[in-house]
């Protein structure tokens, strides 16, 4: 499994499969090769629903970045 943190609090976003990770990894920008986190906000998560990414993964990120602008979210193996 695979932990999601608000990177800015420390909070427990939840977890996500290997599969949902790779979905991120193939779809956000990463600065270098091993990178752990990511900026997303609401059109980030419609553009994944829109490329096909699974509905549990982005109700997680909906649910994370709730009211705000967006969310940076680190991730880590557990």
């Amino acid at each position: 499994m695979i932990a999601l943190r608000d990177k800015d609090t420390g909070a427990d976003v939840g977890t996500i499969t290997e599969e949902e990770l790779g979905f991120l990894v193939d779809h956000l920008e990463e600065e270098f090769d091993e990178d752990r986190d990511y900026y997303i906000n609401q059109t980030t998560v419609d553009i994944m629903e829109q490329n096909g990414a699974d509905p549990e993964l982005i109700a997680l990120l909906r649910g994370a970045i709730g009211e705000r602008d967006g969310i940076e979210i680190e991730w880590s193996r557990v």
